[in-house]
């Protein structure tokens, strides 16, 4: 699996389709993924422990990873990914720029 947690998605299917969001969770046996403010479902919660108040309750549901398409942090690209094995060393790399996408990127 070429996705990783905190990694930029861009959703391709479903309600948020064309909204982008970082990995929050990672369901690997699945094959879904969790996106931090997306694909938001309601649940009607009877008053517990968990839940004292009770009411209606807001869940991020998963999201299977063939619906999103990882973002390239240095071209702002969707893109796909190469991995590249150095001395017993694993990178992931942008298709597009060639730029690693497992180094951070600051921001200016």
């Amino acid at each position: 699996m070429k996705i990783k947690k905190n990694d930029l998605v861009l959703i391709l299917k479903g309600k948020d389709k064309g909204k982008t969001g970082t990995i929050e969770r990672v369901y690997r046996k699945e094959n879904n993924l969790i996106i931090s403010g997306k694909n938001i479902y309601k649940k009607n919660a009877k008053v517990s422990r968990k839940y004292p108040k009770g009411g209606i309750i807001d869940l991020p549901m998963p999201i299977n990873i063939s619906n999103v398409s990882i973002v390239c942090q240095a071209c702002n690209k969707k893109t796909k990914i190469v991995v590249d094995r150095k001395d017993k060393k694993i990178e992931r790399i942008c298709k597009k720029c060639q730029e690693s996408l497992d180094k951070k990127i600051e921001k200016k």
